[in-house]
């Protein structure tokens, strides 16, 4: 059991006894798997303002098993045993008591984490007490007499009960005092943020509020509203007629697009001017005011936003949908048999220096391999691991989903293998570039062919209207989001409202800002 686990519940079952909690601080002691003396000791008291004698006398003994040298130990043992009527054994434990307590007047236990002094004169109080219910008047006053000559105590009402032949009542470790963890480790079981979070200082991005220690990620393609101080001259203006850059910082505009126009115009004529998320100067002569009605409470008069934003409403319910048929088994790996790695795909060519092989057959060896490697190609494909094999070039691309398929562990039908173009950022699956008994070598770039797969369960009574490609990472913020990567293919089921669609990515279905996707030729159905 880990410290931190024990010490955890240490100190809630410390609390529980402050509360006078005495169950839930027994249940909470009693989960500790390895207690140590205190621990046990802590059980005992627990057990006795529980009435429970025989539970605590166990506790006791376990107690006194982990530290024979408990003077406290065998002081509680000793009360204890007297209310059972073990008095030989009680008298016996006061004895070894007063031995621990090494001809000390007094020890005090708060360093141990106990809030209780033992005197030596209430180990004799105790011994007196057995003496009593022994019947043994006589060694009862002699012990109290003894008793009576260290400074500071009064027993001559003691002294009095004896002598009216008055059994005493047995002293104990007062209720509700029990060893507690120390408040340094209490402490550190609270996490604490050394870091800190990130704030963003500087940033070419406007309002740009990303925090991380990562480093600046690119900003996509888009529109914003810039905010600029009341003293500048902002506003949206139209460009009357196309307009090509002819310098560093100048912007390629189409005609007619609104630009948002950021500063005052300069000596020759040009304007700062903000046109699809880039900043640059345009010729104020071809500029006119735009008439843009802003309408707080019609979204659609607004311009259009570029650096798409998750939508200002809550997101709806997910629908609720019936499936046909339950979800497929999902195969689970063992330590016993690790992933495929780049060594699957490896071959050592033997060396001519070893024994047996001459020159001349290494030199074969070596013509021999590349003669076969002249017909392979190496397929790289990212899947929960990378894996790497060498296949032929003219291998089938049902063949190679099969030989995949076995490799992961999953049927053919559930994985969806997918390329990305020379020059293109989009994810095709090859479904839509390759038929079944094609080759593929159509896909091979410098002898090598980089795919991506993705596990997906079929869709049971479910239809596909049309797929979108991700342009961004989504996190989902509720268990009825979907959650995608930049560059996934979405399959979208059904429209929600205005601003979300549900649809289906890597087995999982749920519901997604459509502002994060876009639906281009090639990601249609």
């Amino acid at each position: 059991m880990l410290y931190t686990e024990l010490l955890k519940l240490w100190d809630e079952s410390v609390q529980a006894v402050d509360a006078k909690d005495w169950h839930k601080a027994l249940n909470k002691l009693e989960q500790i798997r390895e207690p140590t003396s205190r621990i046990l000791f802590n059980a005992a008291s627990v057990n006795v303002a529980l009435g429970q004698l025989d539970q605590a006398l166990k506790s006791l003994d376990l107690t006194i098993a982990k530290d024979e040298r408990l003077a406290v130990g065998f002081f509680q043992r000793a009360a204890v045993m007297m209310q059972i009527n073990r008095l030989e054994e009680a008298l016996s434990d006061c004895i070894w008591a007063q031995k621990h307590m090494r001809e000390n007047m007094v020890i005090d236990y708060k360093q141990l984490g106990l809030h209780f002094k033992l005197h030596n004169w209430q180990v004799l109080y105790n011994a007196a007490a057995v003496y009593c219910r022994m019947g043994q008047w006589d060694d009862a006053r002699a012990v109290l007499q003894s008793v009576s000559q260290e400074k500071g105590v009064n027993i001559k009402v003691a002294l009095d009960s004896i002598l009216k032949r008055e059994v005493l009542a047995p002293l104990l470790v007062p209720e509700g005092k029990v060893f507690r963890p120390r408040k340094q480790d209490v402490e550190q079981l609270q996490q604490r943020d050394f870091l800190g979070k990130a704030k963003v200082i500087s940033s070419t991005i406007p309002y740009d509020d990303f925090g991380g220690f990562e480093p600046l990620r690119l900003q996509k393609p888009g529109f914003y509203e810039p905010k600029v101080d009341g003293a500048q001259d902002s506003r949206y203006m139209r460009i009357q007629v196309p307009y090509m850059a002819r310098g560093p910082d100048q912007l390629t505009v189409p005609g007619g697009a609104v630009v948002f126009l950021f500063g005052k115009e300069d000596r020759d004529g040009m304007a700062t001017v903000i046109y699809d998320g880039k900043r640059g100067l345009l010729p104020v002569s071809l500029l006119e005011s735009a008439d843009v009605k802003t309408c707080k409470g019609r979204k659609e008069n607004r311009l259009p936003s570029g650096i798409p934003l998750p939508p200002e409403l809550k997101p709806p319910a997910r629908p609720k949908v019936q499936l046909g048929s339950a979800a497929p088994p999902q195969v689970h790996y063992t330590s016993d048999t690790p992933p495929p790695s780049y060594k699957n795909a490896t071959r050592t060519l033997p060396s001519a220096s070893e024994p047996g092989t001459s020159t001349a057959d290494a030199e074969q060896n070596i013509r021999s391999a590349q003669e076969a490697e002249a017909g392979s190609v190496v397929v790289k494909v990212h899947y929960v691991y990378t894996v790497a094999l060498s296949v032929s070039v003219n291998k089938p691309y049902s063949e190679l989903k099969e030989e995949l398929a076995q490799r992961f562990g999953q049927p053919a039908s559930h994985l969806r293998l997918r390329h990305k173009p020379h020059g293109s950022q989009t994810l095709i699956p090859l479904d839509q570039l390759l038929e079944p008994s094609d080759t593929i070598q159509e896909l091979t770039e410098a002898n090598r062919i980089t795919l991506w797969c993705q596990k997906e369960d079929p869709l049971a009574n479910r239809t596909i209207l049309y797929q979108m490609a991700a342009l961004y990472d989504y996190a989902p913020q509720g268990p009825e989001d979907l959650e995608f990567s930049e560059g996934d293919t979405i399959d979208v089921l059904s429209k929600v409202n205005e601003e979300w669609l549900e649809g289906h990515c890597a087995g999982n279905i749920g519901i997604f800002p459509s502002c994060f996707a876009y639906r281009g030729n090639n990601a249609e159905s």
